[in-house]
């Protein structure tokens, strides 16, 4: 079980523990839907010590649009905290609103997920409850259809309605010593893909591996958006003046045509979360 860095500064971290333990109040046995992330790891660790390893697990949604290395990294983090995991085969890819790859792509996402846990593990590991890491930053984005699923499958939110924003959920992390705390955003894989251009398992894997490459150049953070025969890498500002300098350059044009893409090209804006469906939302909601 893992414990409070006693050298944090623990006041407000530990109030928000305690507000998360109250939002599990009364759940026997509970499932997490869990990515490996820092928020569903969060969620994992205070489940664990709020019911004990015994009443919790960590439920992993597998599927193409899940890259094999995050799918390990996320069996890691569960073993760190404790927590057992099982794995759930997701079919969203069958789902044609899924591959038309709307805005509203990550509800069928997600309710994909809930619907197999409701069907396939709520009885068989004798679940009282589910819950997933949306936190109290997500309620106010517009890009994150996905908590309408989790609000019609009475999935619970422990982090957002104890006030914990994604700044808390990484002190929190920290205090617990969490190897994912400080572990760059890792959207699904078919977030790189523009939306109203379709999903498929050959676009996904492409990305996959054109991403696997660029962080084995050491940079740890970066998005491949599949726009047809051309690859535009978002990474962190402070490393694009590096990626456009011999040898990187040749080395990452290399890694990316490798992965199946013609051109190659470096976006100047840097790394943009939500960069496909934020301007659609928010022209929608304006």
């Amino acid at each position: 079980m893992t414990r409070m860095d006693p050298s944090a500064d623990l006041g407000e971290q530990r109030a928000a523990a305690e507000r998360v333990a109250d939002q599990l109040a009364g759940v026997d046995r509970l499932g997490v839907a869990f990515s490996g992330g820092v928020d569903s790891a969060l969620l994992l660790a205070l489940a664990v010590r709020t019911l004990g390893a015994e009443r919790v697990i960590a439920v992993l949604g597998v599927s193409p649009s899940l890259a094999a290395d995050e799918r390990a990294a996320a069996h890691q983090v569960a073993a760190f905290i404790g927590a057992p995991v099982v794995e759930v085969l997701t079919d969203e890819g069958s789902n044609p609103a899924y591959r038309a790859n709307g805005p509203d792509r990550c509800y069928h996402c997600k309710n994909e997920l809930f619907t197999r846990i409701d069907d396939e593990l709520v009885v068989q590991q004798r679940l009282s409850a589910v819950a997933y890491g949306e936190n109290a930053d997500d309620v106010i984005r517009p890009d994150r259809p996905g908590a309408l699923a989790a609000t019609e499958h009475g999935v619970l939110r422990p982090l957002a309605e104890a006030g914990i924003d994604k700044v808390g959920v990484r002190a929190l992390a920290r205090a617990l010593r969490l190897p994912c705390a400080d572990k760059p955003a890792a959207p699904c894989l078919a977030s790189r893909i523009p939306h109203h251009e379709s999903v498929d398992p050959i676009k996904l894997g492409q990305i996959e591996r054109a991403e696997a490459g660029v962080r084995a150049l050491g940079f740890a953070d970066c998005r491949v958006r599949h726009h047809g025969d051309i690859a535009r890498l978002e990474l962190p500002s402070a490393d694009l003046a590096p990626a456009t300098a011999d040898p990187l350059r040749t080395q990452l044009l290399a890694a990316v045509r490798a992965a199946g893409f013609r051109f190659v090209a470096l976006d100047l804006a840097g790394i943009q979360s939500g960069a496909f469906t934020l301007p659609l939302v928010t022209v929608n909601h304006g």
